[in-house]
């Protein structure tokens, strides 16, 4: 028979998808089984309403048979199979899919079928110098052989085949010394593809296995008698069908989910952590998901790859979909199964679409939920975790501007110097006393020289908590979130801000504190104005009697009082005469001279002599307080908002 071109620029778009559309030559096998699966599922779901086909479920399966010698793997599937028409349509017009077709025309079933493209079969060329196809439609009386050596062309002819299906014949290139084609005759190497990427196609896939076993005894048996063992073939189904993410929850134990964890991802513990999510509507996908429980060795590196093996219909695309999880949560291992997706036309890869977008949502949605509920309701698990990978929630809670910082600040845990534990931010502000202003935070490498810092001790002698924070991130992160939600004495919603205790003003002291350690300063630094001495005389008029006062001083015997010559009059005239005087004057009292005593007494009316008595206790005062290391009379003072008691000072 006449050879036929390729239709429509044929050879330069086929040459392309041999050489350019796929990356791994193995990939040829996962597109052959899948068509295969395809063609089953065509006549399975036509024997649902067409009792003549005379076929269930249990009778479906996709046959691999390999020769080495004559170099050839064939793959065979009794199912729908194909008219002259169809191979015509399906193999010799390029991106043709008869499955897109089948899927379209029943758009109202829910037909789950693999192929979308109809590139797939043309990725044998990859391995295969010839390609042999022999299709039998079902219903049909005769069958036809289809055949090609690549971009040339094809021919099509007659053939002989006794039922209903299709045998693909892939004459497999001999080896080279860049590529390993015998690994695709191997049986080991046929039977690794397979798991990798076909183990969950729903139909058995069945090929020939070289087996070992013992002969039978001799009866009776000689006394030098040695055991023999002989080889033997026996047809083994080589794929597991189910996945296990598809199968109801209840009918998984904790150990089968541990096992297949620990088998598929190549780790010797338990997960901390089995996530199951099933969604339909607007995104359509089965999850299977892990926390391990214990840090991979590379993590922390950039060789690490995050990602979530993804599936279509049971058929692995990537190994490693990264864009299934946020950075985040890159610890989590497993399986996203869905037939939704946009794939390229090696699907080997995604597209980016809304599709996407929705199933990583959902994702990090139900991840956090579940790390939020291992929080809460085992506590030593997830603190056993957080030793692992809360360095990464926090990174995730820092990184881009703070973007992730609401969804990730309850599952943060801090060291407490008040409780000596773990806590989260919330258990932190739920034992907050009512005044207290802010949440407390140290950093530095150590908890314990944390603890010990003089500020540290400050707030925590107030009765408050610190945080105390020893990894490199910590900080930023709290910087980052800035606040964190506190209810109000009303119970209105509100907010409470991080503080470090390093950073100044804790906001610890009252009004009262805070002038009086402003008043320890000012006698500290030798800075305490005449001004200032007007200040003080106010507060005492506005706290009640002098002589109470007196009596509340620190360090005031009352026996010292004895002598006291209190004159509330004299206090109105000492304020007089300070008011009198310029600001100068008043930072600067050792400038006034005799005629600046004149104008400050004719201003006041007062006399001179008043003006140099208040001068002099002024004098005595400053003497004495020089005298008070580390500003101690000041602080005592300063509470009391007034002065000490000498005789004649300051009313005298």
């Amino acid at each position: 028979m006449a050879k036929k071109e390729f239709q429509a620029e044929s050879k330069k778009l086929m040459d392309m998808m041999i050489n350019s559309i796929y990356t791994n030559k193995e990939i040829f096998l996962r597109e052959l089984i899948s068509n295969a699966s395809d063609a089953i599922d065509k006549l399975y779901y036509k024997s649902l309403t067409d009792t003549s086909v005379g076929m269930n479920k249990g009778d479906f399966r996709i046959l691999l048979t390999r020769d080495k010698d004559s170099r050839t793997l064939t793959i065979s599937d009794n199912g729908i199979g194909m008219t002259l028409e169809e191979l015509e349509q399906n193999l010799g017009t390029i991106a043709h899919s008869g499955s897109f077709d089948f899927k379209k025309d029943n758009k109202d079933e829910n037909i789950d079928i693999i192929g979308q493209f109809g590139v797939g079969f043309y990725s044998a060329f990859m391995v295969a110098d010839k390609v042999t196809v022999i299709s039998k439609a079902y219903g049909a009386d005769e069958a036809w052989q289809w055949e090609s050596s690549g971009a040339d062309g094809y021919e099509l002819e007659p053939a002989e085949k006794e039922t209903a299906g299709t045998d693909i014949i892939l004459h497999i290139k001999p080896d080279t010394e860049t590529d390993n084609y015998d690994n695709f005759l191997d049986e080991y190497g046929i039977v690794a593809i397979v798991k990798k990427y076909s183990d969950y196609v729903r139909y058995p896939i069945q090929m020939e296995r070289e087996k070992s076993r013992q002969k039978p005894e001799p009866d009776p048996k000689p006394d030098d008698y040695k055991p023999e063992w002989e080889t033997y073939t026996e047809l083994e189904t080589l794929n597991s069908m189910v996945p296990i993410w598809k199968k109801q929850k209840s009918e998984v134990t904790d150990e089968e989910y541990a096992n297949f964890y620990k088998d598929k991802f190549s780790d010797y513990a338990d997960p901390a952590r089995v996530i199951v999510s099933r969604t339909e509507g607007t995104a359509n996908y089965n999850a299977l998901l892990f926390v391990p429980s214990h840090r991979p060795y590379d993590f922390y590196t950039k060789d690490y790859e995050k990602g979530l093996a993804l599936y279509a219909s049971g058929v692995l695309i990537m190994e490693k979909c990264a864009d299934l999880l946020p950075d985040y949560f890159s610890f989590v291992k497993g399986i996203v199964d869905s037939q939704d997706l946009s794939l390229n036309i090696s699907r080997e890869m995604l597209q980016k679409d809304n599709q996407l977008k929705l199933i990583h949502n959902a994702l990090e949605k139900k991840i956090k939920n579940e790390l939020h509920a291992m929080l809460a309701n085992d506590r030593e698990k997830y603190e056993s975790f957080w030793k692992e990978f809360g360095r990464q929630l926090k990174f995730g809670a820092y990184s881009d501007y703070g973007m992730h910082a609401e969804l990730l600040r309850d599952l943060l845990l801090f060291w407490s110097a008040k409780e000596q534990k773990m806590v989260t931010l919330q258990e932190y502000v739920d034992k907050m006393p009512a005044e207290q202003k802010y949440i407390y935070f140290a950093a530095g490498d150590s908890t314990d020289r944390l603890a010990k810092l003089p500020a540290a001790e400050l707030v925590m002698d107030k009765g408050y908590d610190v945080l105390l924070l020893t990894e490199d991130v910590d900080e930023f992160c709290l910087q980052i979130m800035r606040t964190y939600p506190r209810k109000d004495a009303e119970g209105k919603d509100g907010t409470v801000e991080f503080k470090n205790v390093n950073s100044g003003d804790l906001g610890l002291e009252t009004e009262d504190e805070k002038k009086a350690a402003e008043l320890e300063r000012k006698f500290r630094e030798q800075s305490f104005t005449l001004g200032d001495y007007l200040e003080q005389f106010r507060q005492i008029k506005s706290m009640g009697s002098v002589e109470s006062l007196l009596g509340m001083m620190p360090g005031i015997k009352p026996g010292a009082l004895k002598d006291a010559k209190i004159d509330e009059k004299q206090i109105g005239r000492t304020e007089a005469i300070i008011l009198s005087m310029t600001e100068r004057e008043r930072v600067r009292p050792d400038i006034i001279n005799s005629s600046r005593k004149k104008r400050i007494a004719a201003g006041s009316g007062t006399q001179v002599v008043d003006v140099n008595r208040l001068l002099k206790q002024f004098e005595l005062m400053q003497q004495m307080t020089r005298q008070m290391a580390g500003g101690k009379l000041a602080k005592k003072m300063g509470r009391f908002g007034g002065m000490g008691k000498r005789k004649g000072f300051p009313f005298g």
